[in-house]
């Protein structure tokens, strides 16, 4: 579960939470696929027999403790490690991509890792940023599949057809037994003929707006030849939302009876339970993005340190905006600065920002921007928040602004309206088809129409009532997507993809966790 390891964004969160609902259900049985972006795992025990009492209890055990070990650890940083393993992972790629290509019957094997005795790892390593820790039962009890040869390997062993032909060239897994595999993001990999392949997918924006990513040629291209093999192998598509649909069906138009829309869930974190805003400057404190030295006002001394904080974050004068996304240039932080700047101009002088998200790609521009507000306590920026800290945050926040450029559902809105909080967002369609009425709207390019929104929201002689509306059809429209309302959805959605020869069975998925 890449993902879901990863950090608390909305694809590992969505990760974590899908995983969890499907928890819940009598339809299902679930197993959960271990394989990581760049590390090679150790393997599990062998798939071909299932483990019982009979097998040494100590060679399971030495196994499966390998396989966290290898999850759990970064390699080496030494140059000689680092050749080495930039060495194996071509020479498995072009391994993997060889054996594909002429023994087209081969499948990559799926070793078994039983979480039994295990479950601290499974709870702390994929499950604990977005769940409660009443789950911990529920998820950390599932067993999982091992790949050992790494995600990106097997983007870049797909990729290397491309060198001699038209069509990337993906390895297949070895999903025999299993109904239904289900995969965070276009998957470079293909399925077992009996297994039907489904697409968890999130937004199209890496094709259609290539320049606002991370190495952007590397990650369109394996966003768009992973999808085009999904798309030809047959797969089906649960998008997040009608907004990625209809940008799914213009790349494939001939989708149409195998895209669905199944929105995302909201963790059951949130919640409009009671808190104290006093709660909030000691929550700014503490989640600070120390890591990032930008990000950080600087001092001489602790006690100039203390002094700032103690004046900044009085909880009697703290008034704040919030936004909560990664740092990058799609998610729109330098308009929503912008028009905070002009509000704290021409109507609240001590009105503060928190970002809470982790920097991303391309933030010199934006935190060269942000620098001299974070050296006078006007700008906070947070990471690593859980979910309980971020309730309060958004609860008690003057509004939660979303002012991206583009998403695939925007976690951020229903969380905040879950909270008890108020939302401004971007007039994109997304945020109009997932907030609804329950959010204002501006136009993103333009700080003056952000400004003018919170201004009126806000400032305005009715904004008492303003809020208490927006409040009661956040509750409202937030609801649809608890998950009490989505999965149902997937029920009913696996049934109808199942193969039929097991149709009248309860349907067993192996729920696919890039870690």
């Amino acid at each position: 579960m890449r993902p879901a390891l990863d950090s608390y964004a909305g694809i590992p969160q969505e990760t974590r939470l899908l995983f969890r609902g499907l928890c819940t259900t009598d339809a299902v049985a679930v197993e959960g696929l271990l394989q990581t972006s760049l590390r090679f795992l150790a393997a599990g025990m062998p798939a071909k027999r299932q483990p019982d009492e009979r097998d040494d209890a100590h060679v399971r055990m030495n196994r499966y403790s390998r396989v966290v070990i290898a999850v759990d650890t970064k390699p080496s940083n030494g140059w000689l490690a680092q050749a080495e393993l930039f060495l194996k992972r071509r020479r498995v790629a072009w391994g993997l991509y060889v054996s594909t290509l002429f023994m087209p019957h081969r499948k990559t094997s799926l070793s078994i890792f039983e979480s039994r005795h295990f479950e601290n790892f499974v709870w702390q390593a994929l499950f604990a940023k977005s769940l409660p820790a009443a789950d911990l039962p529920l998820v950390a009890s599932k067993d999982f599949r091992v790949c050992t040869i790494p995600w990106n390997i097997f983007q870049s062993a797909g990729l290397l057809a491309l060198k001699f032909g038209k069509f990337a060239l993906y390895p297949v897994l070895d999903t025999h037994g299993f109904d239904v595999f289900i995969a965070q993001t276009p998957y470079p990999g293909r399925v077992d003929a009996s297994t039907a392949l489904v697409i968890r997918y999130h937004d199209a924006l890496p094709i259609l707006m290539p320049n606002l990513f991370a190495n952007k040629s590397r990650h369109q291209a394996t966003h768009y030849h992973a999808l085009l093999s999904n798309v030809r192998s047959g797969a089906y598509f649960a998008c997040v939302s009608e907004a990625t649909r209809g940008d799914l069906l213009r790349i494939f138009p001939g989708l149409g009876d195998r895209a669905v829309t199944i929105h995302n869930m909201v963790s059951h974190h949130f919640h409009d339970a009671a808190s104290s805003p006093a709660q909030v400057g000691g929550i700014i404190r503490a989640r600070l993005n120390i890591g990032a030295a930008d990000a950080i006002a600087a001092f001489v001394s602790l006690t100039e340190q203390e002094t700032f904080y103690k004046t900044h974050l009085e909880p009697s004068a703290l008034r704040y905006l919030l936004m909560v996304s990664t740092i990058e240039p799609r998610k729109n932080h330098a308009q929503l600065i912008a028009a905070w700047e002009r509000l704290r101009c021409t109507v609240d002088p001590s009105l503060k920002l928190v970002l809470v998200g982790n920097l991303g790609w391309d933030t010199a521009p934006i935190m060269k921007t942000m620098r001299g507000w974070i050296d006078q306590g006007a700008i906070f920026v947070l990471n690593s928040v859980p979910a309980d800290d971020l309730r309060i945050l958004y609860q008690h926040a003057a509004a939660t602004i979303c002012p991206s450029l583009a998403e695939g559902f925007d976690f951020s809105g229903i969380e905040c309206m879950r909270s008890g909080g108020i939302a401004i967002a971007s007039d994109i369609p997304v945020h109009r088809e997932i907030y609804g009425d329950a959010a204002v709207y501006f136009e993103p390019y333009s700080p003056q129409s952000l400004a003018s929104a919170m201004t009126d929201t806000l400032y305005a002689a009715d904004s008492g009532q303003r809020r208490q509306h927006l409040q009661e059809r956040g509750n409202a429209i937030s609801a649809r997507y608890l998950p009490e309302a989505i999965i149902p959805q997937w029920e009913r959605f696996l049934q109808r993809i199942a193969p039929p020869h097991r149709a009248a069975d309860a349907a067993k998925v192996v729920a696919h966790s890039r870690i």
